[in-house]
């Protein structure tokens, strides 16, 4: 029996057997109880059909514990895509809504041996957020706690390991600033909401370690900025500040003193800034094009 062929019993028996578990094997089971690996791929090829509400819900609950699966067909390609679909169909109600992100967030929390299951938790929260930009169904306190969940776990990563042959992506700073993103999208964000975004983009711009970004991690960084500008919330001799801080922040390589960390450094906040002037330049947007004078003096060599 496949989820596509009889998902009435299918819904029934998952609702059934998660009632009897306890709360924390059904949130640490991989593949969550009832279900195999391949079961679940057929369930991915009915296109994530599992039409009672009750069992959808409690699939969403359990799931995440895929996040952190190895196997990138099960994290990403099931786990992920899964609750993205539902999330972005709009599938799950404010009680599911909160009870998927209490369980990133317990995932954020706990240990992460492998580094898949946090970078993941993060990505998934991004669409979170984006279901309160949709349709606001967080409470203010929710909301700011949430933008303050973001800011911290993106100034914290130090793991930053990105697309691997075998295992996948992990993408921590990527998955980070998307979360801080889809955040920074949302009206009802106030200033000091943007400051503490813009704090968090700023640690993780240089990266940590002589760390050097190759998989895109400088435009997603630059994403939120962008969402802050838009906002015209900040001056442009505060933004002129706010990457004047960005280079003085780096530690200076006088002649004969060159090493990998610095390199490393200055290479990010490059690749940062081209990618923000870029934008600036073709945007239509008053406040982003108004970035263009800032970056052009972070940009000046020096």
């Amino acid at each position: 029996m496949t989820p596509a062929s009889r998902p009435r019993d299918r819904a029934a028996l998952l609702c059934l057997l998660l009632a009897a578990m306890p709360a924390f094997a059904q949130s640490q089971s991989c593949p969550p109880s009832g279900w195999t690996r391949a079961s679940l791929q057929a369930w991915k090829a009915s296109g994530f059909a599992l039409p009672d509400p009750a069992a959808r819900a409690a699939l969403a609950a359990t799931l995440p514990a895929c996040l952190g699966d190895p196997d990138p067909a099960m994290r990403d390609g099931i786990a992920y895509e899964a609750l993205t679909h539902w999330l972005r169909a709009g599938d799950l109600d404010t009680g599911a809504l909160r009870t998927l992100r209490d369980a990133l967030y317990a995932m954020l929390d706990a240990p992460d041996p492998d580094g898949f299951r946090r970078p993941f938790a993060a990505l998934v929260l991004s669409e979170v957020a984006r279901t309160d930009r949709i349709r606001a169904w967080m409470g203010p306190e929710e909301r700011d706690a949430m933008v303050a969940r973001a800011a911290d776990y993106l100034r914290e990563v130090r793991d930053y390991r990105g697309f691997d042959d075998r295992d996948g992506w992990r993408h921590g700073v990527a998955h980070g600033a998307d979360w801080l993103m889809q955040l920074s999208l949302n009206p009802a964000l106030a200033r000091p909401q943007y400051d503490r975004i813009l704090a968090a983009v700023a640690r993780q711009v240089p990266a940590s370690g002589g760390y050097a970004y190759v998989d895109g991690e400088p435009g997603r960084l630059a994403r939120p900025v962008l969402s802050a500008a838009r906002r015209g919330l900040y001056s442009q001799a505060e933004w002129t500040a706010w990457f004047a801080a960005l280079r003085a922040g780096l530690a200076p390589i006088a002649p004969g003193d060159i090493d990998r960390v610095r390199l490393a450094q200055r290479h990010n906040l490059r690749a940062f800034l081209v990618e923000l002037y870029l934008e600036a330049d073709r945007s239509e947007d008053a406040g982003v094009r108004a970035l263009k004078p800032a970056l052009a003096d972070a940009l000046k060599p020096g």
